[in-house]
């Protein structure tokens, strides 16, 4: 039996291997930006696309709207939101997931390492509960246990893991929940893209995105303190399916989330966890771990 699954703007049947994002540390290139350590290549990055992100993201078209909101839905039932939780968001972008994370009444610290996509996000004007501001996921500026969950749609798959995984253990409160989802690497349209340059250039992605297969994502999830984990595979529907098609594409795509094996290769990973009682000292191995390492030579 054969199953076509594609996801952005072509469709093949290919298979290849990509690195995590913290295997590839020695090709960052890092720069200082208002206090923040973040990536040149992410920050022009969300410069370049600014104006028309959300179509550079595929979520404007009929589909990738329907997606979007299942997706925030996803989420935050993964995250188990609700009134009056303190919430922070990673990777904000124009501020898309923040409205529908928002509507829970959690009360959301939406964050991103480009201004330029951070401009966007406060032109939605979403009330005294919802704060955009400017910080680095992988060094987060916020004291321990801030937050009851940390949230966000394709975030983790740009940065280095073991740092932000990190920091979401350091911010979380004992027993916080953390809920992503996140491109999911055996899907054969997103391993071709992120393994091919010609083919990521021609995608618009940027230097330093990559993708997750989801027992080795588990496994890095456990090893920084996080219990509970549940990464489930899931979007089969195209971001340019017509309008008229979505309904059935999507009554299929349903049904084909529940097939073992072939449901390995959907779009996209919904990850979700719980800080683990050992959360707090996984943490404080890490930052001690980065306080011996030698300083990089010049």
């Amino acid at each position: 039996m054969a199953v076509l699954a594609s996801f952005g703007r072509f469709d093949v049947v290919f298979v290849a291997y990509a690195p995590f994002a913290s295997d590839r540390n020695n090709d960052r290139n890092n720069v200082k930006e208002d206090g923040l350590m973040v990536r040149a290549g992410e920050v022009e990055h969300g410069e370049r696309i600014a104006e028309n992100a959300e179509s550079v993201w595929n979520w404007s078209s009929p589909a990738g709207r329907v997606r979007a909101t299942r997706r925030a839905a996803l989420i935050a039932r993964a995250a188990e939101l609700t009134s009056g939780m303190h919430v922070l968001e990673l990777g904000c972008g124009t501020g898309l997931f923040t409205e529908r994370f928002a509507a829970s009444g959690a009360k959301v610290h939406a964050i991103d390492i480009s201004n330029d996509l951070l401009t966007q996000a406060r032109e939605r004007s979403l009330g005294d509960d919802v704060v955009f501001a400017l910080d680095d996921a992988e060094n987060l500026s916020f004291a321990d246990d801030s937050f009851d969950a940390v949230v966000g749609s394709s975030v983790l798959h740009h940065l280095d893991l073991e740092c932000a995984l990190h920091e979401a253990v350091r911010v979380l409160t004992p027993g916080g929940r953390m809920a992503f989802a996140e491109p999911n690497m055996a899907n054969p349209q997103i391993a071709l893209q992120r393994s091919v340059p010609a083919f990521r250039r021609w995608a618009g992605e940027s230097p330093e995105e990559t993708a997750f297969f989801r027992w080795r994502l588990a496994r890095r999830l456990r090893r920084s303190g996080f219990v509970d984990i549940r990464i489930q595979p899931f979007d089969f529907l195209h971001p340019f399916v017509p309008e008229s098609l979505i309904p059935v594409v999507r009554g299929i795509g349903r049904v084909v989330e529940q097939l073992p094996l072939v449901r390995e290769i959907a779009g996209s990973l919904l990850i979700s966890a719980r800080r683990g009682e050992e959360g707090a000292k996984f943490s404080e191995d890490h930052e001690r771990s980065v306080r011996d390492m030698p300083a990089p030579r010049s």
